[in-house]
């Protein structure tokens, strides 16, 4: 509910309509027939299924005929973001891949949000600074890394979805 809200935010604060892409309907209802409703719990394997479905098909048929796409990475996120670059080629996407902002802080990142004014999600005043699907997302503790709250079950070398490899 929070990113809802948040979403309907952002779309008034820059007054204009987001693109809200969804996951094919039967490719979704097929997963969950397979590893049932919270099945993404007992496997990395199940849970890259899920983010496949819910995430990875539809970025695809977003960026398909596109040139580039852009990312808010940071190689300070964690340890799988580690070696990230300002650019490369996108072999999943076949597209050039843009991050920006891979050398930020993430108190470089709220500097710029506070002085900007830029609305920001709620969660992350509640200690969740990398924002996934609800199950899969919790408050991170002090001294945790920032996707330390992303599948929380799994190793931190196993915390992509996918999207980013």
């Amino acid at each position: 509910p929070e990113t809802y809200a948040f979403l309907a935010q952002v779309e008034a604060h820059y007054g204009t309509r987001i693109h809200v892409a969804t996951p094919d309907q039967s490719a979704l209802e097929a997963l969950v027939q397979r590893d049932g409703i919270n099945g993404f719990y007992t496997s990395v394997d199940a849970r890259k299924a899920c983010c496949d479905v819910r995430k990875v098909q539809r970025l695809t048929a977003i960026l398909a005929g596109q040139d580039g796409w852009l990312t808010g990475q940071r190689r300070a996120q964690s340890v799988t973001r580690d070696r990230l670059e300002p650019m490369h080629w996108d072999t999943r996407f076949e597209l050039w891949k843009f991050n920006p902002l891979v050398e930020w802080s993430r108190q470089d990142v709220w500097h710029y949000l506070t002085t900007h004014q830029i609305p920001t999600h709620p969660l992350h005043a509640q200690q969740m600074p990398s924002i996934g699907c609800a199950p899969c997302t919790r408050p991170i503790t002090a001294g945790e890394d920032e996707r330390a709250g992303r599948w929380w079950w799994e190793a931190p070398a196993h915390k992509e979805c996918g999207l980013h490899r």
